[in-house]
């Protein structure tokens, strides 16, 4: 079945334009406490799901709004307020919930927002769910008898849990005593965790991105912004830096020169870790974004790579089919599945602040090796979203002179984005100066086009 309203990471969108309103809001609850009802395996206990969000001012009403859908559909709601998402999908595996549910546009601006879930082993919904939760939506919104209707509390002490939860994935033998380190929280949901887990095991942290007012989310800082966090370390001359984005899912990280380090090497800094270690590595995930040096590095270690569709929900479903462990996106989003089920900035940055101790270094750059990241430069063109820019002729020549110009020796990638309304030109080659020439080429051309289209509809 299709869905209508799910993305690769829930529902999104701009707060007050459908479908991030009050009143969907209150009927995604409904038909979500309907579906999770009709599968909480349960026979004398009512279904219970928990709720956290991000620092965003819409929080307030569609967490109101959900939980009034909950309680209409006879489930129970714990509150947790602002945690990050690996957070949610850590307490309702550990509360035994049914399903958690996460209000926050990760990410983008303050005036978006979101809704997406974990299922009671706090993992993403696979899409069959989410396609059932959609049909439930077409029926008429109902109420349980007043004998039936679901509660609401508060987990008082969810914040103290996870950060407990974060530190045991750190090797109990390490600490981090000695080390300087910039916590860039983005203002989002870690604002309150990451800097006291990094505190706890030892650590100097001056937090920066740590003081949300509900608009400031995301803004000039956190891991879309590695520019604050780089400038932020040569200023307070810390040893490293690491940057969440605002849900507290991605990581970006800078050495004490500033020098910057994404997903894809953070993500083979850890696998070059546990082989060092002698544990096994089966397989490492990526998605058709990750750098071509980074397969190549795997390689080079004889782990398999395999890449999925672009999303941390693809790499997950992908893990699991395979029985791996670890994965990730350039973007941050690094997964540990033997740590957690979910990604988790805070979780990878102690993995790789393992991995430093262990080695006795104070940089990533001296565990990454041979790996050299092959230039890649990727731009966000705006565009309709009904806009066929698979099917369209100018488009498709574009990609082609484009790829031809690489001459098998770089790779082109057109994407539509999963949250916004963009569509993502990459263009990976050898040499800088050329791939970002080709790469501004492309786009121009998909924005030629989509100005045609807009134009003439």
């Amino acid at each position: 079945m299709a869905r209508k309203y799910f993305g690769t990471d829930g529902v999104r969108g701009r707060v007050g334009e459908y479908p991030i309103t009050p009143d969907f809001a209150l009927a995604l609850g409904y038909a979500a406490g309907r579906v999770l009802a009709g599968h909480s395996g349960l026979v004398h206990e009512r279904p219970a799901v928990l709720i956290g969000k991000d620092t965003r001012v819409s929080g307030y009403l569609l967490e109101a709004a959900l939980e009034s859908g909950f309680a209409a559909a006879g489930v129970d709601v714990c509150l947790v307020g602002p945690l990050p998402t690996p957070a949610v999908a850590y307490l309702t595996r550990a509360l035994r919930l049914q399903a958690g549910v996460v209000i926050s546009a990760s990410h983008n601006p303050y005036d978006d927002n979101g809704i997406k879930f974990f299922s009671a082993e706090g993992l993403k919904l696979p899409d069959d769910v989410e396609a059932k939760i959609e049909a439930e939506m077409g029926k008429p919104l109902c109420c349980v008898s007043s004998a039936a209707l679901g509660r609401a509390r508060r987990i008082e002490d969810a914040r103290g849990r996870y950060i407990e939860f974060c530190k045991s994935t750190f090797p109990a033998a390490l600490h981090l005593r000695g080390l300087k380190l910039v916590v860039d929280c983005a203002h989002g949901a870690a604002y309150h965790v990451a800097p006291d887990v990094l505190h706890e095991l030892g650590a100097e942290v001056i937090g920066i991105g740590c003081e949300p007012n509900g608009l400031n989310i995301n803004d000039g800082v956190g891991a879309t912004h590695p520019e604050t966090l780089a400038r932020a370390v040569r200023e307070h001359g810390a040893d490293l830096g690491l940057a969440l984005d605002g849900d507290g899912d991605r990581l970006i990280m800078a050495d004490g020169e500033g020098t910057l380090y994404d997903g894809d090497q953070l993500l083979y800094v850890m696998a070059r870790a546990r082989i060092r270690r002698g544990q096994a590595v089966a397989g490492v995930v990526g998605t058709l974004m990750s750098n071509r040096a980074l397969e190549d590095a795997l390689q080079a270690l004889r782990i398999p790579f395999e890449r999925a569709e672009v999303g941390d929900r693809y790499v997950l479903e992908k893990l699991l089919a395979k029985g791996w462990c670890l994965g990730g996106e350039n973007s941050g989003h690094l997964l540990c599945l033997d740590k957690h089920s979910a990604g988790d900035g805070v979780i990878a940055a102690l993995q790789i602040l393992a991995a430093l101790r262990e080695r006795k270094t104070g940089t990533p750059a001296d565990l990454l090796g041979e790996l050299r990241l092959y230039p890649q430069i990727l731009l966000n063109v705006p565009i309709d979203k009904a806009f066929d820019w698979q099917g369209h002729p100018g488009i498709r020549s574009a990609a082609m002179e484009t790829e031809r110009a690489l001459r098998g020796k770089g790779r082109v990638l057109l994407r539509a984005s999963g949250t916004e309304a963009k569509l993502r030109v990459m263009v990976e080659g050898e040499d800088m100066d050329f791939t970002r020439e080709q790469a501004e080429k492309l786009a121009n051309s998909v924005r030629q086009a989509a100005g045609e289209r807009a134009r003439n509809p």
